[in-house]
């Protein structure tokens, strides 16, 4: 044991304790943000375009790893494993280059994921209108969607719906509250429907999910420049033993 603090060593294996239930809670998080009811409907409405949950599907890949890197890390402190803990700080090293790479990407194509998010809801809009088939399963879910958040349309309310709306249903976006709710109900072509466009109402779910994705890659990333500094010095330290 000379050469090698034994207040380091354990508390490596605490920080990696810690840092594996991090990774726990972060897959999660992560698989229920994916497999919630609201995330399976905004999914459907948003198809083909499954890259809207990238970031959440990168999520459960990373704390997966982080698992993996967390038993790595205890393994690696309480054995003075220096193969253990090189292979640790190398991983940590490498999910901290990737969560960076992906904040910048994310930041410089910001406009350019609004631009998808906009041609989505026109592809949409379309098989709103349309009267195929396949069309009228993809109507039936989002009639279910505008009915649970109080919404219609995708883009501009009610004429998303064209002919379909007046041909399809008569309680294609009925509004079921008081008609007093004037901010919340309008008169359409004499029925009253619901004034907020269900395009909206995706947005601001994504971007609510977006803060907690955001918030636990910052708090994520703090803990992993902590673990690159245990690690590499009690690598050092088992180095010189």
């Amino acid at each position: 044991m000379a050469g090698v603090s034994g207040c380091m060593k354990y508390s490596m294996f605490i920080f990696n304790f810690l840092f594996w239930v991090c990774g726990s809670i972060i897959l999660g998080v992560s698989v229920w943000i994916r497999v919630s009811k609201d995330a399976q409907q905004v999914n459907v409405i948003a198809e083909p375009y499954s890259s809207l949950f990238a970031g959440v599907d990168l999520l459960i890949a990373v704390g997966s790893i982080i698992m993996v890197l967390g038993f790595l890390g205890c393994c690696g402190a309480i054995k003075e494993s220096r193969c253990m803990l090189l292979l640790f700080f190398i991983g940590l090293l490498l999910i901290l280059i990737l969560q960076v790479t992906g904040g910048i990407l994310g930041a410089v194509y910001r406009s350019q994921i609004e631009a998808s998010l906009n041609t989505t809801f026109q592809a949409s809009v379309n098989s709103l209108q349309s009267s195929t088939e396949e069309s009228k399963k993809f109507q039936e879910t989002f009639q279910k969607f505008e009915k649970m958040n109080e919404c219609c349309g995708l883009l501009n309310g009610p004429a998303d719906w064209g002919k379909n709306f007046f041909t399809l249903s008569e309680n294609i976006c009925k509004c079921e509250r008081s008609l007093e709710s004037t901010q919340l109900c309008a008169l359409f072509k004499g029925r009253y429907v619901y004034v907020k466009p269900c395009g909206e109402v995706i947005i601001n779910y994504l971007k609510n999910h977006l803060l907690i994705i955001m918030g636990i890659a910052f708090g994520l990333a703090v803990i992993e420049i902590l673990g690159l500094g245990f690690s590499m010095s009690l690598y050092c330290q088992i180095q010189r033993k």
